[in-house]
């Protein structure tokens, strides 16, 4: 993962075409935001989509994805035209990654949505937003008569979409979070369910409340893919192989290393080479 913030795009570009060639790396992520959350609140950031469809033009073999998509910036029926063009854009290689979006105690992400005009509105209305939107692109992905909703948060009036996606029946959903409430909707809907690393006991713990709510709804646990994000140090490898052997101790076999900016030369190399063949 390459954050799109305090960097310049060459260097993404530059990284994600290293990453292309080395078949030990399977997928690629950026992510969702407007303004930076982390260094200089100043600093350059470039906007997700727009940067995924670039890369997506400049890589052949990847997969690739936003970790991931806050549900509060773009209405549902424009965000399935966006993720359809991007995956015809990279020949069926998107993964589409979605969120409720931001959390009101992050003053950092806060600031974007005032800054762009954008309403936040409590938790609870996003969530309840994020499974409605799930439906809804879902439906667009794949039905072939328009069709309306009217949802407590969405109104649509002759819905649909067209072209459909390269995959069939449609891109994997990623849902990414932690809370209760956002494990609920990944239960429903997910194909991949990605949360943030560092606490790896927590993390067990949600991938077990998920469990809980798979068998609620009476769907198998194991369909769900479990993901996470692990940030790197360059300086202290070893740290990071023994969070990756602890993320697949605990079933986590989706990673997503997050590497941190200014990127070195050949730096997808130096993570296959001393990340990943090693920690296999």
């Amino acid at each position: 993962m390459t954050a799109p913030m305090q960097v310049g795009y060459d260097d993404i570009a530059r990284v994600w075409r290293e990453a292309d060639a080395i078949p030990e790396i399977g997928h690629a992520w950026l992510f969702d935001h407007l303004m930076p959350i982390g260094g200089d609140p100043g600093g350059p950031i470039f906007e997700g989509w727009t940067l995924l469809s670039a890369l997506a033009a400049q890589t052949r073999r990847l997969r690739l994805g936003l970790l991931v998509t806050s549900n509060r910036f773009r209405p549902p029926a424009m965000l399935a035209k966006i993720a359809t063009t991007v995956d015809i854009v990279s020949g069926g290689r998107l993964d589409f990654g979605i969120g409720a979006g931001s959390r009101p105690s992050h003053p950092l992400a806060k600031r974007e949505y005032d800054a762009h005009g954008l309403p936040f509105h409590d938790a609870a209305q996003a969530v309840e937003s994020l499974a409605e939107a799930c439906t809804i692109i879902r439906r667009l992905w794949t039905e072939f008569e328009p069709f309306d909703v009217d949802d407590t948060h969405v109104q649509l009036t002759g819905a649909f979409g067209n072209p459909k996606p390269v995959q069939l029946p449609h891109p994997p959903i990623l849902i990414g979070g932690r809370s209760s409430a956002v494990l609920r909707v990944a239960a429903e809907h997910a194909g991949l369910w990605n949360i943030p690393g560092g606490d790896i006991d927590d993390a067990i713990r949600r991938s077990t409340l998920l469990d809980r709510y798979c068998g609620e709804i009476g769907r198998d646990p194991a369909s769900i893919v479990r993901s996470i994000h692990l940030p790197v140090s360059y300086d202290q490898p070893d740290a990071t192989r023994v969070a990756i052997a602890e993320a697949i101790d605990a079933g986590f076999s989706h990673i997503v290393l997050g590497l941190p900016s200014p990127y070195p030369a050949d730096v997808a190399r130096w993570v296959a080479d001393e990340l990943i063949r090693t920690s296999a």
